[in-house]
């Protein structure tokens, strides 16, 4: 009783065409957002490979660049570490000839002049002194500095204090070495950070990758539904009107223009193109091609 029913009632041509409609609108709106998700994964990939660009031919570069002079810096550093311990060593030996407490009363002596030296300067300075006082003042003054200076010609001769100064300079360079250290060290360090955070970006925006590529599926395998259905009601609409053209010639009405003939035809050809299309777009991207996009694609190459 229902299938008599159905046969009486089939969709009207009108119903279909609202059909179509509505599944082509949705078919076509899904295949603009598929679009839209190929370009954004272009740009994403662009991303990537300028970032990753980047971080290898720029700042790897300069961080190997910085680590290369840290390194030769260290070597040197050792260097100089080996000769004040050398040097050390041989002052050690040469106070323990001398007998340390000479030397030191010597260099006591030079400070103890140096500071007498000062309080009588000042003295000149804050006191109201007679002229005869501060007469005698300067002449101490004056045997203080000869005084001073004898010492020091007699340490410029001695092999103590030619090591001292040896020590001395040593540990300027050392100073000087450990601050280029910490700022060439820092130069490295600046730059693998950078490199590491563009490192980081690059982890971000695969992980964007692969979120919009699932959507991509998704609305792919969407718009492929609402074509399929496109294509049935389609059917639908062609048995239809062959249908009505035949009740119409049989009823003896007028029949079927030819423009509505030459309007299916057009749609049928742009499905065909729009299936073609999608064919080329996929055969682009190196994604398998079903049996018929295979035959789209061979018969425009024979055309």
């Amino acid at each position: 009783m229902s299938k008599d029913k159905s046969r009486r009632n089939p969709p009207s041509y009108r119903d279909l065409q609202r059909k179509i409609e509505i599944s082509r609108t949705k078919r076509d709106n899904l295949n603009k957002k598929t679009k839209e998700y190929i370009n954004q994964l272009q740009e994403i990939e662009d991303d990537i490979n300028e970032s990753l660009k980047i971080a290898r031919e720029e700042y790897k570069k300069k961080r190997d660049y910085w680590n290369d002079k840290v390194k030769k810096l260290k070597i040197k550093k050792n260097e100089y570490k080996n000769l004040l311990e050398t040097l050390t060593e041989e002052r050690k030996k040469i106070l323990k000839k001398k007998g340390d407490p000479a030397s030191k009363n010597n260099f006591l002596t030079i400070k103890q002049i140096e500071r007498k030296i000062e309080n009588l300067e000042r003295r000149i300075e804050t006191e109201n002194l007679e002229i005869a006082e501060e007469n005698a003042i300067i002449d101490k003054i004056k045997e203080l500095a000869n005084k001073k200076q004898e010492i020091l010609s007699e340490q410029l001769n001695d092999n103590l204090y030619k090591i001292e100064r040896k020590i001395e300079i040593v540990k300027i360079n050392l100073n000087k070495i450990y601050e280029q250290l910490t700022k060439w060290s820092n130069k490295s360090q600046e730059y693998h950070n950078k490199m590491l955070g563009l490192y980081d970006k690059v982890d971000t925006l695969k992980k964007d990758k692969k979120r919009i590529e699932e959507e991509l599926i998704e609305n792919k395998k969407m718009a492929d539904r609402y074509h399929e259905e496109f294509i049935t009601l389609m059917n639908q609409l062609k048995t239809v009107y062959k249908g009505q053209r035949f009740k119409r010639t049989t009823q003896r009405k007028r029949p079927l223009k030819k423009d509505k003939r030459k309007d299916l035809k057009k749609e049928l050809e742009k499905i065909k193109q729009d299936k073609l299309a999608e064919a080329l777009e996929k055969q682009k991207a190196g994604k398998k091609l079903n049996i018929y996009e295979v035959r789209l694609i061979l018969e425009k190459s024979k055309g």
